[in-house]
């Protein structure tokens, strides 16, 4: 299945991936179920399932999930890590299932790599009359001065990538008359850990798996330099990385 050429490197990074990139709060989890009507006897489609991070505290609810993701790198880790789910080769624009066959899809650390407009369409067939979409991201939380650091090292090499800051994934809500106005709650929360936690979280971004090996690890030798700084800043301790668990919902319209 054909996929964007900036989502290549996810190929690479599953494991990294896995490591580095932060749970959701607890707090989060429990508005998404809410806002999203999400109980045991629910359907729920988590499009862009990547290795299974967000998927797993789905599974949380009882409901029955089906989880879809089109880079097979990223489905050797799904299936290691979460053998009892079921997993669809598929995409946003290209949901293998029925009309009609879920109450609630979501998309985590996803959305802003999706066609948004072909992807609502595939959405609202997948979806029942009445059921919602809801969109998380971990947002970083650049008023930390480590965080701050390393967005100025990592965003001269995004070179177009798609990406949730830029808010381009926003505009096919915009226009569509297929869901209703987005809602959004946010919560705020601390991913704590090491040197190396920092770095598997950032070496993992698509683009930085995809540079040169050279320039790569000139990148991450830079990543663990702002580190270092960081905890001459703050004595003993563990690296905290602020994010906003940033969750956006909305209803699907029409029979």
């Amino acid at each position: 299945m054909p996929i964007q050429p900036k989502a290549a490197g996810f190929n690479q990074t599953s494991a990294t991936y896995e490591r580095g990139r932060p749970e959701y709060p607890e707090q989060a989890l429990r508005t998404t179920f809410d806002a999203l009507g999400i109980h045991p006897a629910s359907t729920v489609v988590d499009l862009g399932a990547g290795s299974g991070k967000f998927t797993g505290t789905l599974a949380k609810s009882g409901a029955t999930i089906l989880a879809v993701e089109p880079v097979e790198g990223m489905r050797e880790k799904f299936r290691r890590l979460h053998p009892g789910i079921t997993l669809l080769c598929g995409s946003a624009e290209n949901i293998p299932l029925p009309d009609h066959s879920a109450d609630a899809v979501v998309a985590a650390q996803a959305f802003h790599w999706f066609d948004g407009a072909a992807a609502l369409a595939e959405i609202h067939r997948v979806l029942r009359p009445g059921g919602r979409l809801g969109l998380l991201w971990n947002v970083r939380d650049e008023s930390d001065p480590l965080m701050a650091a390393i967005t100025k090292i990592i965003d001269p090499f995004e070179d177009g990538a798609p990406r949730y800051r830029t808010m381009q994934w926003r505009r096919a809500f915009e226009t569509t008359t297929l869901f209703s106005p987005l809602e959004k709650a946010e919560f705020a929360f601390e991913q704590v850990g090491d040197t190396q936690m920092v770095l598997d979280r950032f070496g993992s971004v698509s683009f930085i798996v995809m540079l040169p090996e050279t320039e790569r690890q000139t990148v991450l030798d830079r990543i663990r330099q702002a580190c270092l700084q960081q905890l001459e800043r703050q004595g003993d301790g563990p690296i905290r990385l602020p994010y906003l668990a940033t969750l956006f919902w909305c209803q699907r319209l029409g029979d």
